[in-house]
């Protein structure tokens, strides 16, 4: 059986997903999933540029079940992006309500209650990227439930002279 370690190496995880990977693992301990209070950002220099925090709202509107809100943004993460989207809902923007790949992907680690990991082309301000990979962990206060998720992004750059035959 592969783990989600073993899983990354195969999909050429950077070193910052794979960092933040194995600080989740190491807050884990014998739990389903670390909670918020388990995170200490001095522990998490070498990542923290990557991490993006978004709250689990639930039954936070009576149409919605479900909702995510962008809480903290790491500043190379935050950088590369079209907007400010710290403080915002994904309900509240259109290429990430209900049935986009981004609300589909939350919630399914907020229903399997697993890390996953995910390579999406880029869209944003800088042409230089090819794509995004992020790896999605839940944090839960009561070991159950998942309330808050901790993503680790970085930015998979076009290459500049492409080998001939590519």
């Amino acid at each position: 059986m592969s783990t989600m370690r073993d899983l990354l190496l195969g999909r050429q995880a950077t070193p910052a997903l794979l960092w933040g990977y194995d600080y989740w693992e190491s807050k884990r301990r014998s739990r389903a999933m670390p909670s918020r209070a388990d995170l200490d950002p001095i522990e998490m220099k070498a990542f923290l540029p990557h991490i993006v925090l978004t709250d689990v709202l639930h039954n936070s509107a009576p149409d919605l079940p479900l909702d995510f809100r962008y809480r903290l943004m790491g500043t190379t993460v935050d950088a590369h992006m079209s907007r400010r989207f710290t403080g915002l809902r994904l309900s509240e923007l259109p290429a990430q309500q209900p049935g986009s790949q981004m609300w589909q992907n939350f919630a399914e680690v907020v229903e399997q209650r697993q890390p996953r990991f995910h390579r999406v082309p880029y869209v944003g301000p800088h042409k230089d990227f090819l794509s995004l990979i992020d790896l999605v962990l839940p944090l839960s206060d009561d070991d159950r439930s998942v309330a808050m998720l901790m993503s680790l992004v970085d930015f998979i750059p076009r290459e500049v002279n492409p080998p001939p035959g590519r």
